[in-house]
């Protein structure tokens, strides 16, 4: 397993749409424990395969005291209700903005079955920035106008 370079802007990767995943072999499952290892190592709550440069529809999230989603090929099915959010991203860094969220997404797991996530809270908020980045959309993209983004100061 490795721990894999996190691609930022303006990183081209970031802006397309991924590929579908056709055939989830053991490169596909090598790739998605290399994610996971990287995630970790960031401290990110999830992590998409563009972000570190594989164009493909794959994604991890781990949500504090839960187990880890892999998300192949996911599809957002229905949003529901909506709430603002402070957000940032690895591949923005040093930036947070407000934006909109709200999902529940469906999803092929890491076998290639089908299954629903409804996401609340933190894990809706992951779910839709994750298959975002599958769709080459970033957070920023979302935020409604400049002065909803802001530069984030380093503490001492």
């Amino acid at each position: 397993m490795a721990i894999l370079k996190i691609r930022t802007l303006p990183d081209p990767v970031l802006r397309q749409k991924a590929r579908k995943v056709s055939k989830i072999d053991g490169s596909i499952q090598k790739l998605i424990d290399d994610m996971i290892d990287t995630m970790r190592a960031v401290n990110g709550v999830g992590l998409a395969a563009p972000q570190i440069g594989v164009s493909l529809r794959i994604a991890v999230i781990e949500i504090p005291g839960e187990e880890v989603i892999t998300l192949i090929n996911p599809e957002v099915i229905k949003r529901q209700g909506e709430r603002v959010l402070e957000e940032a991203c690895l591949s923005v860094p040093g930036y947070q903005g407000e934006v909109k969220r709200s999902v529940t997404v469906k999803v092929l797991d890491h076998h290639g079955r089908q299954i629903r996530i409804k996401g609340e809270e933190l894990l809706a908020q992951a779910l839709e920035h994750e298959t975002d980045h599958l769709d080459g959309t970033l957070y920023i993209d979302h935020v409604e106008s400049p002065d909803k983004l802001w530069k984030l100061t380093q503490q001492l």
